[in-house]
């Protein structure tokens, strides 16, 4: 059992079975959601308490095995080795409302989506509750900046780890944490669109990130396989749900791809479809990887398709690309690393 996985209410509990008073467990999670490396850092707890905890219920914090800086805009890419060995990755962006911190939600990702270096490998496994939370945690302690918002679209699909990631939202927000608000978290699927009404259940009020990438469903089948499980228009209907349980505002993510999804037909097209939803588009800019043959659209392109999507009635920005010069694409450094491993092993 990892300590940092638990509620206060939760380690409350293990402590009356040590045998300890009440406010030692809020002494250690309040610690532990500072970002200590060691009991031995918690210097307001007996040494025998800090000795018993060590070999009871040891932290295991991430290990930077790769730290990347963008000279050109100050993003800081990691790449955290876990406790079993194996690496995720942390990225730190700086905007003028605050730092945001893109967090990893599994090793790999079963999803397939054509576009992505995430998947390249498939699904090793899904993070615990405290591996997500140490991203934060560490990436804020590296840095020195403190880290005001969150979005869960690093490597893996937050809802097929589903669980876990709500567990995380609740020790995140936890006021004797870090508790950064609901407001200032996004949560990115493809689609799946039996969490995407499980997720609507809870009322959360953080922002639902919808990777759509595509008019129709014919596009979508080619470059997102999770499209043949749940088509656009199931996935649409799952989106209207929840915009009527939560009254929380969709952001759709659209990777704008060279001649697969960025005519103005494509365009025109989509605003059909997103008749009555209350939505908003972040159009991408494709970063490149290696082993794909898509391409990213020209500048014209983007920016006329923006146009007639605002002229339609829907607001649409095109995302700042950050960090292109330390592997941007999410994935990238995962994937780098794991070959000079690779090669280096006899």
């Amino acid at each position: 059992m990892n300590l940092k996985s638990l509620t206060l209410p939760e380690l409350a509990d293990i402590f009356k079975e040590l045998g300890q008073p009440a406010f030692r467990a809020k002494q250690v999670y309040t610690w532990l959601h500072k970002g200590v490396r060691s009991y031995e850092q918690m210097t307001n707890l007996p040494k025998e308490l800090r000795e018993l905890l060590e070999r009871q219920y040891p932290i295991c914090p991430p290990e930077a095995v790769r730290r990347q800086e963008s000279r050109r805009d100050g993003t800081i890419k990691y790449l955290w080795r876990l406790s079993d060995g194996n690496c995720v990755e942390t990225v730190l962006m700086r905007y003028h409302y605050g730092n945001t911190v893109c967090i990893s939600t599994e090793v790999g990702c079963r999803m397939g989506c054509a576009f992505c270096a995430s998947t390249l490998g498939g699904l090793v496994r899904r993070l615990e509750p405290q591996e997500m939370l140490d991203q934060v945690l560490f990436t804020q302690v590296d840095s020195g900046l403190p880290v005001s918002h969150i979005v869960l679209m690093g490597i893996g699909e937050p809802l097929d780890n589903f669980d876990n990631v709500l567990r995380f939202l609740e020790l995140v927000n936890s006021p004797e944490g870090m508790n950064i608000s609901m407001r200032h978290i996004s949560l990115s699927t493809c689609g799946l669109v039996p969490k995407i009404d499980a997720l609507a259940e809870r009322k959360l009020q953080l922002t639902l990130s919808v990777s759509l990438h595509a008019p129709n469903d014919e596009i979508r089948n080619r470059i997102m396989p999770v499209n043949k499980a749940y088509p656009m228009e199931q996935l649409l209907e799952a989106c209207r749900r929840y915009y009527q349980a939560t009254s929380r505002r969709i952001s759709f993510e659209y990777a704008m791809i060279r001649g697969v999804n960025d005519s103005q037909d494509n365009a025109r097209e989509l605003l059909e479809r997103m008749k009555g939803l209350p939505a908003h588009f972040n159009l991408i800019p494709l970063n490149h990887v290696e082993e794909s043959p898509l391409q990213p659209s020209t500048r014209g392109a983007v920016a006329a398709f923006q146009k007639t999507l605002e002229d339609g009635g829907i607001p649409a920005t095109v995302r700042r690309t950050l960090g292109g010069d330390i592997d941007a694409s999410c994935g990238q450094l995962r994937r780098n690393y794991t070959r000079q491993t690779e090669k280096r092993e006899p």
